[in-house]
């Protein structure tokens, strides 16, 4: 390699670096401290949700330019929650996870056919002032997003939304299409307008120079990102995409922390045949779940999403996310390092097939 070459490389790494460092500290503010005002009504009208145990619990940070403070862990709701039959165990994970000081659930129209929202509900009706609630669509349209936004709040027991997001944009022509004359822009602005969703975001995993193209033609104000140990291997989100979200104060959340367990040092492959096809391995993971979010918890990501199986891992979460502290530069390499040899099944939901 050049000397310019290295010296290129060497100014890309330090201004990445410089980038996510500020961003860190934007997105971080105080830790623990007081709990701030958050009565105060928003757009819609209806006042922020408020978890009074969170602010004793875990580390928050601000969620972008939204005015909220979230909890540095959050729920995302598929799991043992996307599961048909799963009610109890569902109500139980929910109820436990607010009594610890959670105060954000994700969820989506399209978790387990409807059953996660679903489930989401039914703690809902009785506990929806505490928690920051985020869905999903996976509609390109105005009346398609606008029908599965009704259906939605029925399976959610609310009138509103505090986070509606575009799910899972992985391809241009899928952009080209939510910012037409009658894309999926359309249906968010109206129901942000009536109040039914607070905020407006944008989920994806698959090509990151997509989704900051999509972030740089419109003001979301979050946006739900894949990263995590193995991250900077292939197609990374953490050097493409979250500069460009952390220029814009968006606020970041991190998802595939642990990728349904295949990064995990504990995990061992079923077999082949009964894996899906795209995340088919013979590989056991090489980082435990403590590594894995506090790789990701170390980035300037406001809250990280992870689902859970049953009550236990809420609580060791939770209990981890209250020992949090950064992990320094070092220690974030030698993550990095050791997920290369499973990159793939790390990664699996990135775009593999580089002529699409």
């Amino acid at each position: 390699m050049s000397n310019l070459a290295s010296k290129s490389n060497m100014d890309r790494r330090d201004f990445i670096g410089t980038s996510l460092i500020a961003g860190l500290s934007a997105v971080a503010g105080s830790a623990h401290g007081s709990a701030p005002d958050q009565t105060k009504p928003a757009t819609g009208g209806n006042p922020f949700p408020y978890n009074e145990r969170t602010y004793k619990a875990m580390p928050m940070r601000n969620l972008g330019r939204t005015g909220f403070r979230v909890g540095i862990v959050s729920l995302g709701c598929q799991a043992a929650i996307e599961i048909k039959g799963n009610e109890k165990l569902s109500v139980d994970i929910m109820n436990r996870a607010i009594d610890l000081g959670v105060n954000y659930f994700d969820t989506s129209h399209v978790y387990g056919g409807g059953v996660s929202e679903t489930h989401v509900g039914l703690v809902m009706k009785d506990r929806r002032k505490e928690v920051f609630l985020a869905s999903k669509t996976a509609m390109r349209d105005r009346d398609g997003a606008l029908r599965e936004l009704d259906i939605s709040l029925k399976r959610l027991q609310t009138d509103h939304l505090d986070l509606w997001q575009v799910h899972n944009v992985q391809k241009q022509q899928e952009v080209d299409q939510i910012f037409s004359d009658n894309g999926a822009i359309k249906a968010f602005e109206e129901a942000r307008a009536d109040g039914r969703v607070r905020f407006l975001g944008i989920t994806g995993h698959y090509e990151p120079t997509v989704l900051a193209e999509a972030i740089k033609r419109y003001s979301f104000d979050c946006i739900l990102l894949a990263v995590n140990a193995a991250d900077k291997h292939y197609l990374s989100f953490i050097e493409h995409l979250l500069p460009v979200a952390l220029e814009k104060q968006m606020g970041t959340i991190g998802m595939k922390v642990a990728t349904r367990g295949r990064m995990l040092s504990t995990w061992t492959p079923p077999a082949l045949e009964e894996q899906p096809e795209r995340m088919r391995t013979a590989k056991p993971g090489t980082i435990t779940m403590k590594e894995s979010l506090y790789y990701n918890t170390s980035l300037p990501i406001s809250t990280n999403i992870v689902g859970v199986d049953d009550v236990k891992q809420m609580e060791e979460l939770v209990a981890w996310a209250s020992e949090f502290s950064p992990l320094n530069e070092s220690q974030m390499t030698q993550l990095e390092q050791r997920t290369l040899p499973i990159v793939r099944q790390a990664l699996y939901f990135r775009r593999w097939d580089l002529g699409a």
